[in-house]
């Protein structure tokens, strides 16, 4: 992952770095593109705090950020194009109580205790459990102060040189320009991210949502962003094909839907940066050390959606190893039934627009108009005219029963199973339950019999749209026939 990180960011950084348009003054200001993966490209353009003279000079440049990648820093000067960096190092040795009382070996500090005591004296030694103070070095006395909650307050009397109090980036510049410089220095720092989040509300019929996507940006680099511009890049490495899960039900079932392109557009937020998606934020923001901080970045009103019941009774997964002739595959079940809310990332539906992945909360009013939550999923990043489908929990009052009613091997080659699946509906009003079967024994397939209509998913996945009335049950029945 490192490695992806360094070969992606190395070619951002290059483009990102462009000089300003011609005729153009470049002003000063932070910009962050801030990446999924934990890390943020830094643009700080600023003016240096003490002006450079001709030839040699070593310039701090304080407020970095202290999770900084040292060895992905860009520095160039706006004022003089020919100024070099000749050597740079990056301290971050920051002061601490054990630095100062390093610094003060063989001078006088005062130390003030918790019962009121006050020692004066020169520091000879310390460590994590006492202090050493002689009152005068040749003729004592000699002061053991325990440390920990002992101690209430040290005292010095100034702070020693070479000490930090901020990471900084120390270089040496030539220059052929005298004056104060408006410089930009661009680098890698690590642990900070963004994710988006969704709310979407359900209306009362549960036909349309309203959707907001929020973009949530959490530092953690050890510095402040002052009135940054922020763009986001959202996108996904190569991930191993061998991790996916090829499992059951709702997790199956959304791996198996998908719409035709369209040449419609929503109004997207976003726009297309080599294989990314690119967000940026409308207004300039401040971004906080250790801040969490959420911005609305997408908003869609009165999108159609389905609410589809799933039932996946086989809780098998594809198994190569598996002996396809093992009449016991297969009969473990499952009596949920998942609720899902599907909908279409199309312009048409009032989306068609680049949807980063996030968590996406569902919610939908009670009687009292107040909104409860009942629900929650995560989405992929999805581009326009792809389905969304969220898996928002299982359903209390429709139960489902599967089981294997027959198992027959005809001939070496051949095998015939036949199944029953039960749905049960105990709510007020009529549902459709999708009747989820993978046909998992081998890719020959033949349904023999069958009580109901089938769709096909894909070559081995078929669904059964089962209307089951207000209290009523429905029993689907089929046989299949493998050929090896």
């Amino acid at each position: 992952m490192k490695l992806t990180t360094r070969l992606l960011t190395a070619a951002v950084l290059t483009a990102a770095i462009a000089l300003p348009a011609h005729g153009q003054k470049p002003a000063p200001g932070v910009h962050l593109t801030i990446y999924n993966n934990n890390f943020a490209l830094v643009k700080d353009r600023r003016e240096l705090d003490e002006p450079l003279h001709m030839g040699l000079n070593i310039v701090r440049f304080r407020d970095v950020a202290a999770t900084i990648d040292a060895t992905s820093v860009h520095f160039r000067s706006l004022t003089d194009p020919t100024a070099t960096v000749d050597e740079q190092n990056y301290e971050f040795d920051l002061v601490n109580a054990n630095k100062l009382l390093r610094k003060y070996i063989d001078k006088p500090i005062t130390v003030y205790t918790a019962d009121g005591r006050l020692y004066e004296g020169i520091l000879m030694s310390y460590d994590k459990r006492q202090l050493v103070l002689a009152e005068d070095r040749r003729k004592g006395p000699i002061f053991m102060v325990e440390r920990g909650e002992n101690v209430k307050r040290i005292q010095f009397s100034q702070l020693p040189g070479g000490l930090l109090t901020r990471p900084t980036l120390v270089w040496e510049i030539t220059a052929e320009k005298e004056g104060k410089h408006l410089v930009e220095v661009s680098y890698i720092a690590n642990s900070i991210r963004w994710r988006a989040d969704y709310n979407i509300v359900l209306n009362e019929d549960e036909t349309a949502v309203d959707l907001s996507g929020w973009v949530t940006l959490q530092n953690n680099t050890g510095t402040r962003y002052l009135d940054a511009a922020v763009k986001l890049l959202a996108g996904t490495v190569r991930q191993d094909p061998r991790q996916i899960d090829w499992g059951y039900g709702q997790a199956y079932y959304k791996q198996m839907t998908q719409l035709a392109p369209s040449k419609e557009r929503g109004d997207d937020p976003s726009r297309a940066f080599g294989e990314y998606r690119m967000y940026k934020l409308p207004e300039r923001t401040t971004v906080n050390n250790n801040q969490i901080k959420q911005v609305e970045l997408i908003t869609a009103e009165k999108v159609p959606v389905v609410k589809t019941y799933l039932y996946d009774g086989a809780k098998t997964r594809w198994n190569r190893h598996r002996r396809y002739w093992d009449a016991a595959w297969g009969r473990e079940q499952n009596k949920k039934v998942n609720v899902l809310v599907e909908f279409e990332n199309r312009a048409a539906r009032n989306l068609g627009i680049a949807l980063p992945a996030g968590k996406c909360r569902v919610y939908k009013a009670d009687t009292d108009k107040s909104l409860e939550f009942i629900g929650e999923d995560s989405i992929p990043h999805t581009p326009r005219d792809e389905k969304v489908t969220l898996y928002i929990g299982d359903a209390f009052d429709i139960v489902g029963e599967r089981k294997q009613t027959e198992f027959k091997k005809v001939t070496d080659h051949v095998i015939e199973e036949a199944f029953e699946v039960k749905i049960r509906n105990h709510k007020e009003e009529a549902v459709t339950v999708k009747v989820l079967e993978k046909l998992y024994r081998w890719a020959g397939w033949t349904v023999l019999e069958k009580s109901h209509d089938y769709e096909q998913l894909d070559s081995r996945t078929i669904v059964f749209p089962v209307k089951v009335a207000k209290d009523g049950e429905t029993t689907v029945t089929y046989r299949v026939r493998y050929e090896f």
